[in-house]
């Protein structure tokens, strides 16, 4: 849209301009695949706006905060320097149709809103009537069972419950782990189950320019290593063998032939 013909410069840029809500590993990758396609496949079909697209990151704290401080300041750093890629410390208030309002009162014009923040919780589990945290999530046993439920036969799991005594963070990983363990358990005699424990296997977040950081219980990298190590753990990931015979196939063709984009000019 923004390059249709008769479009104001000062309406273009609006349009050329893309605002990621939320610095975790969701909108810092968001941020780095857009910085990528701008710089490899944007410059190569579009050069003449390629100058003209903004992109804003706000984040009320610190972006990847769940990291290592010194990772964190690693990946900040590597991020300032693009040009036309901002860091925004802020809380958004409002999100409107041309842009986003901060809780000071500052606006952002834009044409597209990323939301990668914090989610509220479902109606559902608002209504009911268990013990929860300040946060709203469900306390749990050890065991993931709901606290003031006497039976026992109630669980609760994922991003709307929390272990009373034993915080983790609201991560895929996390879930995941947690419904293995329920699903063990119901196959299990009663008496033989143990208590949930969990042993974080790692994170890595891609930053762009073929870089990434990675904090392990063992060890901490960045940079290109990092980021070979990133994409070799997504290989491992997917579902089937196909999937991990064609997605390097993909990779290698976007990086000798671009993108596979289309234009409508």
């Amino acid at each position: 849209m923004g390059l249709e013909p008769g479009v104001r410069t000062s309406e273009r840029k609006r349009l050329l301009s893309t605002v990621i809500v939320g610095g975790g590993p969701t909108g810092v990758e968001f941020g780095a695949e857009l910085y990528d396609f701008v710089k490899d496949d944007v410059s190569r079909l579009y050069g003449s706006y390629q100058k003209e697209i903004c992109v804003t990151l706000v984040e009320a704290s610190h972006i990847l905060g769940s990291f290592d401080a010194r990772l964190r300041k690693y990946a900040e750093k590597k991020i300032r320097e693009r040009e036309r890629f901002n860091l925004v410390q802020g809380s958004v208030s409002e999100v409107r149709q041309d842009g986003v309002t901060l809780q000071d009162g500052a606006e952002i014009p834009c044409g597209m809103v990323v939301w990668s923040a914090g989610l509220a919780h479902r109606q559902f589990t608002k209504c009911l009537d268990v013990p929860k945290n300040k946060q709203g999530q469900i306390l749990t046993d050890n065991y993931l069972r709901v606290k003031g439920v006497a039976e026992g036969n109630v669980y609760a799991l994922g991003d709307c419950a929390d272990i009373d005594g034993f915080h983790l963070p609201s991560t895929a990983q996390v879930a995941e782990r947690q419904g293995r363990y329920l699903a063990k358990c119901l196959q299990q005699q009663p008496e033989k189950v143990k208590k949930f424990h969990f042993r974080s296997m790692g994170m890595l977040t891609y930053i762009g320019g073929y870089k990434a950081i990675t904090e392990t219980p063992e060890a901490r990298f960045k940079g290109f290593i990092s980021w070979i190590l990133w994409r070799s753990v997504y290989l491992t990931r997917l579902g089937n063998w196909r999937l991990r015979l064609q997605v390097p196939m993909d990779w290698t063709k976007a990086m000798l032939y671009g993108r596979d984009t289309s234009r409508f000019d």
